[in-house]
């Protein structure tokens, strides 16, 4: 039987996370190989992770990534059960090493580079965790990308300006616009960025929850069709208004829209001003 030592014990236990003495068994039972030791611990927390399959992960963290030139972003959300976990210093690290390698690498969707970094990582801590989305967006050079994290890295918000002036983006007065552009998308998660980005069947069916509502309605029974269209007409257009980000009353002002707002920041750099797209990601939520 090989001499197991302390040393080689704490390495294995270094690099597969698992406990001092499975460590030691494991190299006992492959007679001292570390190799074999490290694939049977390796096995072990798979075969943890696979009881754990079907907990839920809500917690979690959002990571952006910019690249110096300023011309991508990448947005990742990593999953994790617990708040605990999602706290954990190698979990952390493993998402600002996966929004690293999908920048340099360009990758836009969740590929198996990737999710094999999640899964080495979940069998050392056996929690259930996930890559669970992922996107890269490019920027021209005309347009300006700026972040915001909201709180213990729950929210992220990417929002992409463009201008015909893209030097007036060097600006403070405009960094600081854009960035509240970012806070406000935060704060409000509007569904769209204007109408014309709505899909068209989601408003069909929230039209038919508004007619089902006006029905139960007793105020509104025996009232012509015309009145009743109207009413209808001006509910979603209220509702347009809540969910549409240009339309809705800016978070430092809520006097003005957006599209005012940023129309105003525009005329006071002496440029025009626009939002080309925006990704808000939330952890926990659908995309």
């Amino acid at each position: 039987m090989a001499d197991i030592s302390a040393s080689d014990v704490k390495k294995l236990r270094e690099k597969t996370g698992a406990g001092m003495m499975e460590c030691k068994n494991a190299l006992v039972q492959t007679n001292g190989d570390f190799a074999a030791a490290e694939k049977i611990l390796k096995e072990k927390g798979l075969a943890a992770l696979e009881k754990r399959a079907e907990r839920a992960t809500n917690a979690g963290n959002v990571i952006i990534k910019i690249k110096d030139d300023g011309t991508q972003a990448v947005v990742v959300e990593l999953k994790a059960e617990t708040d605990f976990v999602a706290k954990n210093p190698d979990f952390l690290k493993l998402g600002e090493d996966i929004a690293s390698i999908a920048l340099d690498k360009g990758i836009e969707n969740p590929n198996d580079e990737l999710n094999n970094m999640v899964t080495d990582l979940a069998t050392r801590i056996r929690e259930n965790m996930g890559l669970k989305r992922l996107c890269l967006v490019k920027a021209s050079s005309s347009e300006y990308l700026c972040k915001y994290i909201h709180g213990e890295n729950d929210i992220g918000v990417l929002v992409k300006c463009e201008s015909d002036k893209p030097e007036i983006f060097a600006t403070e007065d405009i960094k600081t616009f854009v960035f509240s552009l970012a806070l406000h998308i935060a704060a409000f998660n509007p569904v769209a960025l204007d109408r014309s980005k709505v899909d068209q069947n989601w408003l069909k069916e929230q039209e038919e929850i508004f007619k089902a509502l006006m029905a139960k309605d007793e105020k509104l029974n025996g009232k012509p069709e015309n009145v009743l269209s109207g009413i209808l007409q001006g509910k979603v257009d209220k509702f347009l208004k809540e969910i549409c980000l240009m339309e809705q009353g800016y978070i430092k002002d809520e006097k003005i829209t957006v599209a005012k707002a940023m129309e105003e920041a525009g005329k006071k750099a002496g440029a025009k001003l626009s939002v080309s797209g925006y990704v808000y990601y939330k952890v926990g939520t659908a995309e």
